[in-house]
This record gives C-alpha cells, sequence and structure tokens, in this order.
C-alpha cells in the first residue's frame, strides 16, 4: 500500500477533515502508542498502520480494502 492509498483509504472510511484529526491524535497501541502520522513519518508501512487502525476502530475487514477505484482510460 502507498501512503496515497492510506490516505485515500482514511478520507473514504472516516471522512476528509477528521480522518486527519484521527491521524494526529490517536494512539494506536499495536504499534506503540504512536499516532498514523508518527508512525508514517517513522517509516512504518502504510499497510499496517491502516490495519492498527481498522482493528482499533472496528471497522469490518471487508472494508479493509477501501472502496473500489475505476481504472484509468488510456
Amino acid at each position: 500500500m502507498k501512503i496515497s492509498d492510506f490516505w485515500r483509504n482514511m478520507e473514504n472510511e472516516f471522512g476528509p477533515r477528521y480522518s486527519r484529526v484521527l491521524a494526529d491524535s490517536m494512539a494506536l497501541t499495536e504499534l506503540g502508542s504512536l499516532t498514523a502520522a508518527q508512525a508514517l513519518d517513522r517509516g512504518i508501512k502504510p499497510k499496517q498502520i491502516w490495519e492498527a487502525l481498522c482493528r482499533a476502530q472496528d471497522i469490518p475487514a471487508e472494508r479493509w480494502l477501501g472502496v473500489d477505484i475505476e481504472p484509468k482510460q488510456s
């Protein structure tokens, strides 16, 4: 997962404003009590952070992959 995918999933799941608040304020025990933003800054893989957030927020596993994106037409 790329960082852009992480942020897209965050915005789709939590909304554009709350996703930033959540990433900056929620300490994730799975990640040593780092916030998602701190974890990204320390180089932790976005997928690992996203999955920790999903577990912490009780997001159903079927939504962990995010919404489908239409492929770009060439």
